[in-house]
């Protein structure tokens, strides 16, 4: 289904009121079996879409909890090639959008066309390049609209309006608004972003999607105040890194259950927002 199942997962929440999670985790930490259990669990905790994060040596913007994870995973072997693989043998067991977070950096080492139709093919349904800016991201997004899939820039708290409503009109699937300036990590107060939301809404229809310091019931209810969805990652990766000793199964469930905490937290919204 591709891009088309991230086109229908916001459709049918939007029809229904509802706004949606979309949480993030790191492929293969702390290991791929987890991994492989996650998704299905979160979806099952009332997840939408799932990001998933390819460990990437110097990782953008991510805070010091999410490169730690991408720095473990790969010290331990972890190869592209054995993530696709998981992705695979996962996509079967859900229907949540399945969304890679990957560095344009790979991408091209790899062979842009390729790398692309291989993620299509393994059956992710969305790409996001975190660092790859507006203007070099021609090519990029002429490739995963070939292949099928999503393709979504990132928009910063400092992003000019105008930039901001171009960056969005050049998305596909989502627009990804970073709550925040600066890296990833969870944050106490709820970020501000009622006015940059309304300003997205007046150049772009797609979805709305929120991440950024996000990690509790009460920031994912601030946030999907105004947003179509809230993204949670480094809450996730540190209550993984925080069991790295625990039996699979017993991470598994410890995340299922702190996804559906989340989850309890996510604003309704007009069937017409």
């Amino acid at each position: 289904m591709s891009a088309g199942r991230i086109e229908a997962i916001f459709a049918e929440h939007r029809a229904a009121g509802r706004t949606a999670l979309m949480p993030f985790i790191t492929a293969g930490f702390p290991d791929l079996e987890t991994t492989m259990r996650l998704v299905p669990a979160l979806a099952r905790a009332g997840a939408a879409v799932c990001e998933i994060g390819i460990p990437f040596s110097d990782p953008i913007a991510d805070g010091p909890v999410i490169a730690s994870s991408m720095h473990e995973a790969l010290a331990c072997g972890l190869r592209l090639e054995r993530v696709l693989e998981t992705v695979r043998v996962v996509r079967p067991q859900t229907a949540m959008g399945l969304v890679a977070m990957v560095s344009w950096s790979i991408v091209h080492r790899r062979g842009g066309a390729a790398f692309i139709e291989a993620c299509a093919e393994c059956g992710f349904d969305g790409l996001i390049f975190p660092d790859l800016p507006l203007e070099e991201s021609g090519q990029a997004r002429d490739l995963a609209a070939r292949a099928g899939l999503a393709c979504s820039l990132l928009i910063a708290p400092t992003t000019p309006p105008a930039r901001a409503a171009a960056i969005a009109r050049a998305s596909t699937g989502f627009v990804y608004l970073l709550a925040r300036t600066g890296i990833t990590g969870v944050r106490e107060e709820a970020p501000e972003i009622e006015s940059r939301v309304r300003a997205l809404r007046e150049a772009t229809d797609l979805p709305i999607a929120c991440g950024f310091g996000i990690g509790s019931p009460a920031a994912v209810r601030a946030v999907t105040q105004h947003a179509d969805a809230a993204i949670v990652g480094s809450a996730i990766v540190q209550r993984l890194a925080s069991m790295r000793d625990a039996p699979a199964a017993q991470r598994v469930e410890a995340i299922e259950l702190f996804v559906r905490e989340l989850a309890s937290g996510l604003s309704p919204r007009a069937a017409t927002a």
